[in-house]
């Protein structure tokens, strides 16, 4: 029995088939697929309801009219019913789920069922991107997680992504370093650690500025050498950029995360002379004292508040690169879609860059593509207030993840001291960064969210250790059993789920698919972490009520089968979020 990965898709696309078989008219009915309560189904279609009342009809006879027409593949796959006024009910035969459990026994052929949904599409991610000439801190791990959660599931779907780190390596802040490094260099400090360097000289030079006119003043014709290319200068900005990026890369290292591009800003500079010449050109742009501004008189918060594209001192701005981005990623890249994952402070920029982008590639011609501002809330400390450390400083994500390394040893070495460090060391590694990485990927990430050591190393609740544990669990069933989780040997002759709780936990694995649906569809990992943490408690349930290990094969084989389903699809979608995943715990 063939049957897709993505079962509710296939339904609704029949649903649209019998409505045209039926004589319903054309392009007005809409199946209105969604999950059903569990008692009456998986799905149900309540299209009949809304397409009779606007026509006046009976909506059962629509629905008798529509259940008359289904393809027999559905009839097959489902029972199918009418409830109450109208609504259809679908629910999927123990066949149908042994088929798709049977079907998709790898994480390749996950990947390939789920290619459909984005193939051909290419995207652009531009996400992490901090300043350099700073070390990064807590606020920096939101960008970076939530993005590359995102490349991969975009991949996983069938789409080729470019990942772009969009670095702050131009403007205004190397004028205050290039002061600071005439005025206040250590160049002991330098030769220790040149990145808590500069990045102190910065502070310093902006304490000065701030205080004196006149070392304002030098910081901006500082500025002004470097962009007319004053070797010294060049060569200071070129230093604080290597050092940067050479510190960056060992914690993305860290992290499970790799960038195909460090585009920064830096290297839109030569490119945004043809962004005022087009701007200007179309009309889109005009002067306004001495700066050249693009006005949205239509959008009712930017009436009155202009998008400057270029200073009044002809300078560049994020703006200028941002719009040469956009050109570039387009043509360079042939990007169907671009997405900026960025916190909520960056809304109105970004929301005029893409207003000032869509009337500049109109009146060019060029293709417009998808353009998602993919936006995060703040990460609070337990007393409410953004994060930082005792003395009020960010705290430096090295440290933070430095932090969850050694609280997860802690914790592992007081529940399984008999382990070797070197194997305790690991799976603190996978424990502590993966703690941290989905307590931020679990909530809703338009959400602010309190930071907690004891809540994110739980081993309760919806986190990294919980699920962690579960795989691991499984694992030990397979260990026991004598049969590796990939063996097709150990479910050999497996039957269709028959008891209550094989039957939920199989429907649970098919949703696999829509989850992945909605979690692409609107950028947002939590409802796969949300998935996960279902499907672990749909297992525990499983496993309390029905023996896996029995005497009976027929009914063994069923049972290893959703526990190594299981074990799949929660270590595809944990790895899918950027969490590695262990064998023992």
């Amino acid at each position: 029995m063939h049957v897709s990965f993505n079962i509710a898709a296939d339904l609704e696309a029949a649903m649209q088939t019998a409505a045209f078989t039926a004589g319903l008219e054309p392009g007005a009915f809409s199946p209105e697929l969604r999950p059903a309560d569990p008692r009456h189904g998986d799905f149900q279609a309540n299209g009949a309801l809304g397409y009779a009342k606007s026509r006046q009809l009976n909506p059962r006879a629509v629905a008798e009219q529509l259940l008359a027409t289904l393809p027999r593949a559905v009839r097959d796959a489902f029972d199918v019913n009418i409830a109450g006024p109208g609504f259809i009910n679908f629910r999927l035969k123990p066949a149908t789920l042994l088929a798709w459990l049977n079907a998709y026994d790898s994480a390749e052929h996950l990947k390939s069922g789920a290619a459909t949904f984005y193939s051909g599409r290419h995207y652009v991610v531009d996400y992490g991107s901090p300043n350099t000439a700073k070390q990064m801190h807590v606020g920096h791990i939101r960008s970076i997680i939530i993005g590359e959660a995102i490349c991969r599931l975009l991949e996983f779907c069938g789409a080729s992504v470019v990942r772009d780190n969009h670095l702050g390596d131009w403007g205004t802040q190397f004028g205050k370093i290039l002061y600071g490094y005439r005025h206040f260099l250590d160049r002991d400090a330098l030769e220790r650690d040149p990145l808590e360097e500069f990045e102190r000289l910065y502070k310093a030079a902006d304490l000065a500025c701030k205080a004196d006119p006149g070392a304002l003043e030098e910081s901006r014709l500082a500025l002004v050498r470097l962009q007319q290319g004053e070797p010294d200068a060049v060569a200071l900005w070129q230093q604080v950029n290597q050092v940067s990026t050479d510190v960056l890369k060992p914690l993305y290292t860290l992290l499970g995360v790799h960038y195909d591009h460090f585009l920064g800003e830096s290297f839109y500079r030569d490119k945004v002379g043809q962004v005022y010449h087009e701007l200007t050109t179309a009309g889109i742009a005009e002067e306004s004292q001495g700066a050249l501004v693009v006005f949205h008189p239509e959008h009712p918060r930017f009436a009155q508040q202009p998008f400057i594209v270029r200073k009044s001192d002809g300078a560049s701005n994020y703006a200028s690169t941002d719009l040469a981005t956009m050109v570039y990623r387009v043509e360079h890249f042939a990007a169907d879609g671009v997405i900026i994952v960025t916190d909520t402070r960056q809304n109105d920029h970004l929301e005029q860059l893409w207003l000032t982008t869509r009337k500049w590639f109109a009146a060019t011609g060029r293709r417009l593509p998808e353009f998602h501002h993919v936006t995060f809330g703040t990460i609070l400390g337990e007393d409410g207030k953004a994060i930082k450390t005792r003395s009020g400083d960010p705290i430096r994500l090295k440290a933070l993840l430095a932090e969850a390394e050694e609280r997860a040893f802690a914790l592992v070495t007081e529940k399984s001291p008999e382990l070797p460090e070197t194997e305790r060391r690991d799976i603190a590694n996978a424990v502590g960064l993966g703690a941290v990485r989905y307590a931020d990927l679990s909530q809703n990430r338009s959400s602010d969210y309190i930071f907690s050591w004891e809540k994110i190393l739980s081993f309760e609740g919806n986190t990294a250790p919980y699920l962690l544990y579960a795989v691991t669990r499984i694992q030990s069933i397979f260990r026991k059993a004598g049969f590796d989780p990939a063996d097709a040997a150990a479910t050999a002759g497996a039957t269709g789920p028959e008891t209550a709780g094989e039957i939920t936990l199989a429907r649970k694995l098919v949703g696999f698919a829509t989850v992945l649906t909605l979690t692409t569809a609107q950028l947002r990992p939590h409802f796969l972490c949300t998935y996960l943490y279902e499907l672990a408690g749909e297992f525990s349930t499983f496993y309390v009520a029905d023996k896996v290990i029995v005497d009976d094969p027929a009914v063994r084989a069923r049972r290893l089968l959703l526990c190594a389903r299981t074990l799949l699809v929660l270590e595809t979608g944990l790895n899918l979020l950027g969490l590695r995943t262990l064998a023992r715990m």
